[in-house]
């Protein structure tokens, strides 16, 4: 039985995501944990202590997605394997001892103007260690240390394959079919809810605007701060990175600070440009309102609470390990930033 994949459009950039660590024996955590996300979503779990991986959206079992997802399931027990392997080699090869960490992570993204990326990396006690240029199959040592890890995967030619029709095929044919099957959930559009909160400036004697917008889905979505009918340059906003709710949509937050003497003589509004909005949202701040001013647009009040469950695998905090090391040096990298959190 066969597959079959119809080409739909892809507003906006789609990706599908898969964050693994494994660690030493000794620990009360299960030696390997697994997750796999497609747009931000959480759509599996597997750990060692489970015989097959748990999946989490129920349209993935229509018909077809039974097959589809036998297929997906076989990938990540072979990342099981894959990564234990990475584990084990790394300890032996600097003679290690205690609890050791190894982490992967990679995926694909699909962007609505044809051009695709994929892209893995992998770190070692929460350091980068080495990374996988797909278009050419070859990897990459993040540090001297881990050339020998490069020899060896190039070396081992089943590796070396499965990792070939991971990522130059099977990875794009999965998010393409999920978001086939997900297209009431993945391809929705969801109203932003803009709220703009004041409160003195901590470093001047200004007042620092928040345009909080939240609750928006897809995740493009573009923010600006507007004075007298004219975008703002970034210097003197801060932007916040689009982070995920709890409830599958996004939020975002921009700041900006404005002198008392600015206030008098200019007027500002935070503007806001989604895929769900017929036309650009326009709110306007009204420094008369008093430094609690609350202003909402779109929803209540109490549907802009701040989420407090982010999805803890696409934040990556700093965790160094328990023991430091001087055998080799952590390179630096925006690949990984700690230790893979559940």
């Amino acid at each position: 039985m066969s597959l079959t994949l119809i080409c739909i459009p892809l507003p906006g950039t789609h990706s599908l995501q898969y964050f693994a660590v494994a660690t030493s024996e000794g620990t009360e955590v299960p030696e390997y944990v697994a997750v796999n996300m497609v747009d931000d979503v959480q759509y599996s779990y597997y750990d060692s202590t489970m015989k097959t991986p748990i999946l989490l959206f129920d349209w993935l079992n229509k018909t077809g997605g039974r097959e589809f997802w036998a297929r997906r399931t076989r990938y990540i027990l072979y990342g099981h394997d894959a990564i234990k392997w990475s584990l084990r080699n790394t300890v032996q090869h600097f003679n290690h001892t205690g609890v050791h960490s190894y982490q992967d992570m990679g995926g694909c993204e699909l962007h609505d103007d044809g051009t695709r990326r994929a892209y893995s990396a992998h770190a070692y006690d929460g350091k980068d260690f080495i990374s996988l240029d797909v278009e050419t199959m070859t990897w990459t040592a993040a540090m001297p240390q881990a050339v020998f890890y490069k020899h060896k995967r190039e070396a081992d030619t089943a590796f070396q394959q499965t990792d070939v029709g991971f990522y130059q095929k099977e990875c794009f044919q999965s998010l393409k079919w999920y978001i086939q099957y997900g297209m009431e959930t993945l391809l929705r559009k969801v109203r932003p809810e803009v709220m703009l909160i004041q409160r003195k400036a901590r470093k001047s004697a200004g007042t620092d605007i928040i345009c909080h917008v939240t609750g928006f889905y897809p995740r493009e979505v573009e923010v600006n701060w507007v004075r007298d009918g004219e975008h703002l340059q970034e210097e003197g906003v801060w932007s916040g990175e689009v982070l995920p709710n709890g409830d599958r949509t996004y939020q975002l937050r921009k700041i900006l600070t404005v002198s008392p003497e600015e206030q008098k003589k200019h007027s500002y509004s935070c503007q806001v440009d989604h895929a769900s909005l017929d036309e650009k949202m326009d709110v306007k701040w009204i420094p008369e309102a008093g430094m609690n001013m609350r202003f909402v647009v779109g929803g209540v009040l109490a549907a802009l609470v701040l989420i407090a469950v982010i999805i803890g695998v696409l934040i990556w905090k700093k965790r160094a390990s328990g023991t430091k090391r001087h055998d080799y040096t952590p390179a630096q990298s925006e690949y990984f930033r700690g230790v893979l959190i559940i």
